[in-house]
């Protein structure tokens, strides 16, 4: 995974706060920017995937109530499917 500059600053702010008030702990930077990588590298692509999987899930559902919404728009012939 890939951050912007600003988003790395951002969630190295966030790593450091949450070790300060959750662990009671002091994190400096450089850590902060090292666990980041951790995540990024070796827990992310789960997260992701889970994203991709979520996304593919909702697609598809939406996908089926379109399609049964153009087969409500169907009017009735003497063919049969």
């Amino acid at each position: 995974m890939k951050f912007s500059n600003q988003e790395k600053e951002l969630i190295v702010q966030k790593i450091q706060g949450y070790f300060r008030d959750e662990l009671e702990q002091s994190i400096g930077n450089f850590d902060a920017q090292f666990l980041l990588d951790f995540f990024s590298e070796e827990i992310g692509p789960y997260f992701y995937n889970r994203g991709l999987y979520d996304a593919g899930a909702l697609l598809h559902e939406r996908m089926d109530s379109i399609t049964d919404a153009v087969y409500d728009l169907e009017k009735s012939t003497e063919f049969k499917r």
